[in-house]
């Protein structure tokens, strides 16, 4: 009788691979992340690199001659075309961790286009402007991707493997953003007003930014 009331002994758990046994020893603590403190810092060195840029490429000598409400408006969309997507990204939803990706692309999707649109129909020229087309693609696509690239660089850096869905989608979100501050910085630099150049041209730097980023930035961002 007493037998059948002794439990059976436990089974003996094997014990853990060599390898992965030292692998936990290795395991350090990891600091989390700061996504508010992340963000500030983002656009605080973005907005300062930016501001670095039109002072090495002076600003358009048209600048005064234009309207001032569609001037402030023009840059108020192209900032918003970089800091709501911007926050999306490097900030999650409270209890995630993960990109808001979804939302930050489709709201970076519909600036690009809404961008191209309002510089094709809302163009404005003063006395020193110019009006070139697309001849002068080459020195406005440089200066507005390599305002880009900064900010680029530093979301990837602070959301690096944490997108686990969709890291193109997210990278291409990115990229368009930051192309939205590439475009501020060509609105107050670049004085050729002809509504194909700044349609095509400035709107075109958040297109190409979102593409570069959408094939470099993805094996940095994809959660591992």
């Amino acid at each position: 009788m007493s037998d059948l009331l002794t439990p059976p002994p436990l089974p003996q758990v094997p014990p853990l691979p060599p390898g992965l046994e030292a692998e936990l020893r290795s395991l350090t603590p990891v600091a989390p992340r700061r996504p508010w403190r992340q963000l500030g810092l983002v656009l605080v060195l973005s907005s300062a690199w930016a501001m670095g840029v039109v002072g090495l490429v002076t600003v358009r000598r048209d600048f005064h001659e234009l309207p001032r409400a569609w001037m402030v408006a023009y840059l108020t969309a192209w900032l918003l075309a970089f800091v709501p997507p911007t926050w999306l990204i490097v900030v999650p939803r409270r209890g995630d961790l993960m990109p808001r990706w979804r939302i930050a692309a489709a709201l970076t999707a519909f600036g690009a286009i809404a961008m191209v649109v309002v510089g094709l129909t809302f163009a404005r020229s003063g006395p020193h402007s110019l009006h070139r087309g697309l001849s002068a693609w080459a020195g406005c696509l440089s200066v507005g991707l390599a305002t880009a690239l900064v900010p680029i660089g530093l979301v990837a850096l602070v959301v690096r493997g944490t997108a686990a869905h969709a890291p193109r989608i997210t990278a291409a979100a990115i990229g368009c953003a930051a192309g939205g501050l590439g475009g501020f910085v060509l609105h107050l630099h670049c004085r050729i007003s002809d509504g194909v150049h700044v349609g095509m041209v400035h709107g075109g730097v958040a297109i190409i930014a979102a593409a570069i980023a959408a094939g470099v930035v993805p094996r940095w961002i994809a959660a591992r």
